[in-house]
């Protein structure tokens, strides 16, 4: 099971990052599990100057179980190279999950892989995933089928959640959440993410 984190350069570390932790923390229950960072350089440098190095490329995250795309400084410039955008025309909810982040939401936007799905998305990037076509909603977490979207950094715990409930169960969501979650507020962070997710969650 693999899942990739599309992680490009000017990306936000705590979209693409906490998500990686909290969907690492899920190996425990499952052998097979994966979690790469994937990307179209060597070593993507965020907004702020950190520099990371990548796990897999493209082609392999095209052909993963679920992919999450992280957001970043450099989205909207990302959606108007043809040749990345041809690319990721291999991204497919039908034999995957498809998580967006963000600014991830106008890249699945303008791949038309929301045609008729609302998404959620930060503020900075709102106007711009409306002027795609795409409805976007005033809440933290959407899911419909095999694609879902999350608005606000910390809204990247949603997603973790989200793909482990699709992939392991909605226990082991739960204790992937229970794990990171502050202490003395454990249950309640747990339902509060739970709480977001589960009415999207389908067999």
């Amino acid at each position: 099971m693999h899942i990739a984190i599309l992680t490009f350069d000017g990306f936000n570390e705590l979209d693409s990052l906490i998500a990686y932790g909290i969907l690492a923390r899920a190996r425990a229950r499952q052998a097979d599990w994966r979690v790469s960072i994937a990307s179209p350089t060597a070593h993507p440098v965020s907004w702020s100057g950190l520099r990371i190095e990548a796990q897999c490329g493209l082609d392999e995250a095209l052909s993963a179980d679920a992919v999450l795309i992280g957001s970043g400084a450099r989205t909207r410039e990302l959606v108007q190279d043809q040749a990345l955008m041809q690319q990721l025309q291999g991204l497919d909810p039908q034999r995957q999950l498809l998580a967006a982040q963000c600014s991830g939401a106008l890249i699945l936007a303008e791949l038309g892989l929301l045609n008729d799905i609302p998404a959620c998305t930060d503020l900075t990037t709102k106007p711009w995933v409306q002027e795609a076509g795409v409805e976007v909603l005033n809440q933290p977490f959407f899911a419909r089928g095999n694609v879902a979207t999350a608005g606000g950094c910390l809204a990247s715990s949603y997603l973790a959640a989200w793909l482990i409930a699709r992939l392991q169960g909605v226990e082991a969501a739960r204790a992937a959440i229970h794990y990171v979650a502050p202490v003395g507020e454990k249950d309640e962070h747990v339902a509060r993410t739970l709480g977001h997710i589960e009415p999207f969650l389908v067999a």
